[in-house]
């Protein structure tokens, strides 16, 4: 399946699609090199050029940049704790599975972690110009997605799915957010590597 089509399908036919994810057959590498890698990149790029071009609000200080080693280092980081959270979300999605009667199945897990991230990521791009950055709040697209996709790949018994669904999307919500926390200890506490525009 072409990146593109998936990501256009999964955003304009969710439903239809996380019944051609669920019959696809992949590998892990195959995911990750071909989805997770590809899309899970758009976010820290865009706070690199964002943060060391246009800047960003510091309480209280205003408006500042990042030197572009630092805007990187944040970015990397940033790229690397993607990469770890969809994997450690399909390992909570797979580890959860039995609690709610579902199948335990690790590459379907990792399907639904990845596919369902799709929005999440692509809201990354509003990251560039301050003063979109609030439209990030798109990425919430991505409960939605887990809602539909969760139940159609892991199978839990239809009085048990809501449950299993607002357990896993709480899990994402904190991986994502904790991620957030760790990759903001990169960029510099104090005014030192950052200009005024």
């Amino acid at each position: 399946m072409n990146l593109f089509e998936r990501v256009k399908r999964l955003l304009q036919s969710p439903r239809t699609e996380w019944g051609v994810i669920e019959a696809e057959s992949t590998t892990p590498a195959a995911l990750f090199t071909g989805y997770v890698m590809p899309l899970g990149v758009i976010g820290p790029v865009a706070r690199v050029i964002g943060y060391s071009v246009f800047g960003f609000v510091v309480p209280s200080l205003g408006m500042h940049r990042l030197s572009i080693g630092s805007a990187l280092t944040t970015g990397v980081v940033s790229y690397i704790l993607t990469l770890l959270t969809t994997y450690v979300l399909g390992v909570i999605i797979d580890g959860l599975a039995p609690t709610f009667g579902a199948q335990r199945n690790k590459l379907q897990a990792l399907k639904v972690a990845a596919y369902s991230s799709t929005a999440l990521w692509l809201a990354g791009i509003f990251a560039l110009v301050p003063v979109l950055r609030p439209l990030q709040l798109l990425g919430c697209y991505s409960l939605f997605l887990l809602y539909l996709g969760l139940p159609a790949l892991m199978k839990p018994p239809r009085d048990r799915a809501t449950g299993y669904t607002a357990l896993v999307g709480l899990a994402s919500i904190v991986l994502y957010l904790l991620a957030a926390v760790i990759a903001g200890r990169f960029l510099p506490v104090s005014t030192a590597g950052m200009t005024l525009p």
